[in-house]
């Protein structure tokens, strides 16, 4: 196995018994506009892929429904055969529709197509980690995941998947899934502004569970706040930059996955993330947060 990069912010975070740099990389952003579609400019975004890996990036996150299949098709195209430090975190529990939209799809048999799915687009034989989504495109939702859960463990058994993980979730629910198998990662939203899942952090730190938060920037509707930008101009940075350093700095299970589709993008988040936040510009960020 290569040896990770000492040189990206953060340092490194250990799925069981694959390591990974805390800092990421999201492939939402290389398909179409609202995940819909092929990517503008395909060249372009095969390009980003080998520049995220030849940063030294090793956990990348992407989804058969990104697309659907261009992204996970990309990373075929651009990465294979793959690196063998590489891990590649995947999603099931939703699938598209002509609308774009994100329709749920967790009985058992859409699951199992969506492994397979996964498996054919991405070219492996068995995918390093798959996180079972819950609720939907519009947030949380109360209900068990047990059945849905269940079947990844079974292919799991079936030595089709390695690692698993939830996502969009409630903490009871992440009790539930803990019951049922061993998770190596929780993945919600959190960002300065939606911090919601404090006290799941620390709880998952505690137990050695990685939490990777989507959306870090905000997403569609950018972090904006005038503390955020005071501390960043008063250390002549970016609110970025800043939103990005406070993450790796939050916790040391969290795991950052910022997308872009351009190289120069990929660098300026990277080099963001290193920013090292003193301890009054960390106490004014809680605040704000809280």
């Amino acid at each position: 196995m290569e040896p990770l990069s000492t040189a990206l912010p953060g340092g490194t975070w250990t799925f069981v018994d694959s390591p990974v740099t805390r800092f990421g990389y999201g492939a939402m952003q290389l398909a179409g506009p609202w995940a819909m579609g092929p990517p503008a400019d395909r060249d372009a975004a095969s390009a980003v892929l080998r520049e995220a890996v030849d940063a030294g990036i090793t956990h990348i996150d992407t989804s058969d429904a990104y697309g659907p299949r261009f992204t996970n098709e990309l990373i075929r195209e651009a990465l294979h055969p793959y690196p063998d430090s590489l891990v590649i975190a995947t999603k099931v529990g939703a699938n598209r529709d002509a609308q774009g939209g994100w329709p749920t799809a967790r009985r058992p048999e859409d699951l199992r197509n969506q492994v397979r799915g996964n498996l054919r687009s991405l070219g492996v034989e068995v995918l390093d980690l798959v996180n079972l989504r819950m609720g939907d495109a519009n947030g949380l939702r109360p209900g068990s995941l047990a059945e849905a859960f269940g079947t990844l463990v079974e292919l799991q058994q079936e030595g089709l998947i390695r690692h698993l993980g939830v996502s969009n979730v409630s903490p009871e629910q992440v009790d539930e899934a803990q019951g049922i198998a061993p998770i190596v990662c929780v993945q919600n939203m959190y960002n300065l502004a939606h911090r919601y899942d404090d006290n799941l952090i620390d709880r998952l730190a505690a137990h050695g569970i990685a939490y990777v938060p989507f959306f870090p920037l905000g997403g569609f509707t950018p972090l904006q706040s005038e503390t955020l930008s005071g501390v960043a101009e008063r250390l002549g940075s970016t609110p970025k930059s800043v939103a990005l350093a406070w993450l790796l700095q939050r916790s040391p299970n969290i795991l950052l996955i910022p997308g872009t589709s351009a190289r120069a993008h990929l660098h300026e988040n990277i080099d963001g993330a290193a920013l090292a936040l003193p301890e009054d510009a960390v106490a004014e960020l809680d605040r704000f947060g809280r």
